[in-house]
């Protein structure tokens, strides 16, 4: 079958999958702790992550492992920014590897929920509903050799406007990016409250969809102002995407951790043993991750959800996120 075919034949799965993927079962397990984590998970051991089923017989270890990453900018260049990652992950778990790009965060998390997504780097905030609503766990995130990682929310203008500090947004037109990201949405409307401009009160807000959508709707000045992830603008500068000379960076926050990179919790463990190992043993240099991500990054580093994303937490805990079936349809506001 050819990679096009591939592509179709899975995306019909997914459609089919998706239909009815939230149906609630019946036949839900007993579970002494699941926190914020749907009907279907439990989390006995309080790692906030779902559990490894107990049965054996719920475990997949299919011949086939869809990779995704996260929908930031043309999927079809990261597929080809990931190829020798996925050549990587096929040799280390003896499986095939196929490419799926997602085009909404939701629809990334539809697809591992259903059970047709297996690995995959989901954004910052999407990560959290990932977890809770799909299983997810997290495992990796890019790193420098030091273990330093992460990008800050950074609040950008056109250099011809005359807004130069949070509080001239008051009356403007302010491009977010979806309701469940991170540094597009969630942080600005906690962070910014504590300085005195309500987002969605002071200043009228228009979802983008995607980080680079608010960045460019911001250099052709069909935005105001925009609140976007230092990690995407530093990419679209140096790949000459983005002049920054016409951009001006009003304020940023503290770093963030980036996308997260894990798997479904009911692969066979044997197989996510394997694939954190690839994350963590994939050797950078020379490859089109080194070229993509190289200012940022040069290496993999095992990450815990209860620990790296405690901040991103309380930010959508401060802004009342809820995790459910409609705060996921949300995700899809383009």
């Amino acid at each position: 079958m050819t990679k096009l075919a591939w592509k179709s034949f899975f995306t019909v799965l997914v459609a089919i999958a998706c239909a009815g993927v939230f149906a609630f079962s019946a036949s839900a397990k007993e579970c002494s702790n699941r926190g914020d984590l749907d009907l279907q998970y439990c989390d006995e051991n309080g790692d906030l992550v779902a559990d490894t089923p107990e049965d054996k017989s719920e475990w997949l270890d299919p011949s086939t492992l869809v990779f995704s990453y996260t929908p930031v900018e043309d999927p079809s260049v990261y597929e080809n920014v990931f190829t020798e990652f996925m050549d990587y992950l096929a040799e280390k778990t003896g499986k095939r590897i196929l490419w799926y790009g997602a085009e909404s965060y939701a629809a990334q998390v539809e697809a591992m929920r259903s059970g047709r997504l297996h690995v995959a780097g989901i954004s910052t905030g999407p990560t959290v509903f990932a977890v809770n609503l799909a299983g997810y766990v997290p495992a990796a995130i890019m790193c420098e050799k030091n273990g330093n990682f992460g990008y800050k929310l950074q609040l950008i203008t056109h250099k011809d406007t005359d807004i130069t500090k949070v509080e001239d947004l008051k009356g403007r037109k302010v491009s977010h990016v979806t309701p469940s990201s991170n540094s597009g949405n969630q942080a600005p409307r906690a962070l910014f409250k504590d300085m005195g401009v309500v987002p969605g009160e002071d200043y009228e807000v228009i979802y983008s969809g995607k980080h680079d959508n608010s960045i460019m709707g911001v250099v052709n000045k069909d935005y105001e102002a925009a609140p976007v992830a230092s990690s995407v603008l530093d990419r679209m500068v140096t790949k000459g995407v983005v002049d920054a000379d016409n951009i001006r960076i009003i304020w940023e926050s503290d770093p963030f951790p980036t996308t997260s990179y894990g798997y479904a919790h009911n692969l066979h463990p044997d197989l996510q043993k394997k694939i954190k190992e690839a994350f963590l043993t994939f050797d950078w240099t020379g490859t089109a991750l080194e070229q993509e991500f190289g200012k940022q990054a040069d290496q993999f580093c095992g990450i815990t959800f209860e620990k790296q994303w405690k901040p991103i937490r309380i930010i959508q805990k401060e802004n009342n996120t809820v995790y459910s079936r409609d705060a996921l349809h949300q995700m899809k506001v383009k």
